[in-house]
């Protein structure tokens, strides 16, 4: 995508890489598709809306998918389900490799109960459960799509990527749909980047893979009447007992390392029916996350600890029946981290630097945890625009700003697609 270079930003003197982003920005298809963005938010944000009025929690995306499968295919691309319930898009209906991959998640943790739940608010914001992770992902994916299509001299770069709208990103989901698309395959084989987009952010770059584990505890005994059967050990008790005594105990380790943040969250807990009835049943879900290897390791042997020593002080003075404890293996996300010099990681930063962004790069838990686990690169990005509240009932979402989050997503591609084929680069008009 060569173009003159009087049209030059001062940013792209300052660097090669800069420079070529310069070039790239100005190549009017290119130029055409960024102001695209800008002129038809009003479209942007319909999309927007409706897709997040439709219920998409983790395990149950198939209405979501079916309908974001349609407006693909509505575009002009071609749409297809995997076996995981994943939606993948290409430009052409053939089983030809695409370099590159773009993805968002399509699951929520809350979900609207009716779609008016999803409303418009003052300022054009939305709000309501998924608007911000990962309604604007997903919502990036559609512009993108359309854009890519719209401009016939960017029909290149629309060949070079697969986009995806993946299922079991959150929570309990353990990040199924991309373990799925990262299976060994030979469409693996063909993947040079993945770009995953989570959330509205365009300060960060993601480019480690924050390791986790999930447990559930869960404990068991006879139940009974609270003043008859005084004396029988109860479960509620004994989970009161685990979460003290694990919380005492990871702190003092947690104090003691200098190996990286990590962190612990006991996100439910239930158990029993009334308050003058011995629980029959008690359980709760804990989070554990950690940048230091090793570490989530440590931590579970202190959560095994804390489980055996609250098991044998409830039964300590049983009247009949025992208690019985159980720790359930929930998932685990992998950890990875991209390298300094990647490639990847400088077109982003190039782009950053061209738009005025100004980005960190961070460790968190996103899809990209799993193709960096297996080394290959991989980044998570925001989308543009605002959010807040998210994984809670009163999330929102302001899309000012997200035309830049759209341009930042469309140069990085341009960029990796414009390195990948550097022995026959495009012309200004787009063409090889």
């Amino acid at each position: 995508m060569a173009t003159s270079l009087k049209h030059l930003s001062p940013l792209g003197r300052t660097s090669p890489h800069l420079r070529r982003i310069g070039q790239l920005a100005v190549v009017p298809a290119l130029q055409q598709a960024q102001q695209w963005f800008s002129r038809e938010r009003s479209w942007i944000n319909e999309q927007h809306l409706q897709l997040c009025r439709i219920a998409a929690p983790t395990f149950f995306e198939g209405q979501r998918a079916a309908w974001f499968r349609l407006q693909m295919e509505t575009l002009g691309w071609f749409a297809r389900l995997d076996r995981a319930g994943n939606v993948l898009t290409t430009s052409s209906d053939d089983e030809t490799p695409r370099p590159f991959v773009i993805s968002a998640h399509l699951d929520t943790v809350f979900a609207p109960g009716r779609p008016e739940e999803v409303r418009l608010g003052a300022a054009g914001s939305l709000n309501g459960p998924g608007v911000s992770d990962n309604g604007s992902g997903l919502t990036a994916l559609l512009a993108l799509a359309r854009v890519l299509k719209g401009e016939r001299e960017l029909q290149s770069l629309a060949d070079s990527v697969t986009l995806v709208a993946n299922v079991g990103e959150e929570g309990e989901g353990n990040l199924s749909g991309m373990r799925y698309l990262c299976r060994p395959s030979s469409q693996l084989a063909g993947i040079s980047a993945f770009l995953v987009l989570d959330g509205p952010s365009t300060d960060h770059i993601t480019a480690q893979a924050l390791a986790s584990r999930r447990f559930e505890v869960s404990f068991s005994g006879p139940g009974g009447h609270s003043w008859n059967d005084s004396g029988t050990p109860n479960p509620v008790h004994a989970i009161g007992r685990v979460i003290a005594n694990f919380t005492e105990s990871a702190e003092a380790r947690i104090s003691g390392e200098r190996r990286g943040r990590c962190s612990y969250n006991f996100g439910v807990v239930d158990g029993g029916s009334s308050v003058n009835s011995i629980p029959a049943m008690a359980r709760a879900k804990l989070d554990l996350r950690s940048e230091a290897s090793g570490m989530l390791d440590e931590l579970t042997s202190l959560l095994s600890s804390a489980v055996e020593r609250s098991l044998e002080s409830e039964n300590r003075n049983a009247r009949g029946p025992r208690l019985t404890a159980k720790i359930r293996d929930l998932g685990s996300r992998p950890g990875g981290k991209l390298p300094d010099g990647s490639p990847l990681l400088q077109a982003i930063q190039a782009v950053d630097a061209f738009l005025h962004i100004r980005s960190r790069v961070d460790c968190a838990s996103t899809d990209a945890n799993v193709p960096l686990s297996l080394g290959l690169p991989a980044v998570s990005i925001g989308a543009g625009g605002r959010g807040g509240g998210a994984h809670t009932s009163d999330e929102w979402y302001q899309p000012d700003g997200r035309d830049l989050g759209l341009r930042r997503i469309l140069l990085v591609l341009a960029s990796l697609a414009d390195s990948a084929n550097s022995a026959k680069p495009m012309d200004g008009s787009g063409q090889a």
